[in-house]
């Protein structure tokens, strides 16, 4: 079997991971999640207080110590979600994880990643369905592709859940 693209970052007793649908191009080619300049990810992050300073993609493997973990529906694919094959995304594979690793809370980056777990469209927020005992949770995309949809407020509504506010 082939390696990832992109390495998970998920370990037990985490509060919180992150679904994205597969890594880009810039991303594959740094190797760092959420990679390209234009990608909000790490300014939402720092922006809703879930990292206390903003960081740099190269210092997603930092995150465990926060609480978050990362993952992608397409670990073995890269690209734009238009240039990726019908079968890149393996949902029986990210529910294994989850189930596994058990965060508190999973939130998909986008709508995309969302309709192809859930297998229906989604709007933001928490979600009815489950993955074992985690809660799912759907977030506004924050690629510079996707900046027309860019809304920080389910952001800060994910930020409160995992803090418990």
């Amino acid at each position: 079997m082939r390696d990832p693209i992109l390495p998970d970052l998920l370990q037990p007793g985490l509060a919180l991971v992150f679904c994205g649908t597969a890594a880009g191009r810039r991303s594959a080619e740094e190797q760092a999640y959420y990679a390209h300049p234009g990608n909000l990810f790490w300014r939402a992050l720092h922006a809703v207080s879930l990292t206390p300073r903003l960081l740099a993609p190269a210092e997603y493997p930092l995150l465990p110590t926060l609480g978050i973990g990362l993952t992608d529906l397409a670990k073995h694919h890269m690209g734009n979600d238009d240039e990726l094959p019908r079968d890149a995304f393996d949902v029986a594979a990210l529910q294994q994880r989850i189930r596994h690793h058990a965060p508190r809370l999973l939130a998909f980056t986008s709508k995309a990643a969302a309709r192809a777990a859930l297998g229906r469209q989604a709007d933001y927020g928490l979600q009815p369905e489950r993955i074992g005992d985690t809660p799912l949770f759907v977030l506004p995309s924050p690629s510079g592709q996707a900046r027309g949809h860019w809304d920080l407020a389910p952001w800060m509504a994910l930020a409160r859940a995992v803090k418990g506010d």
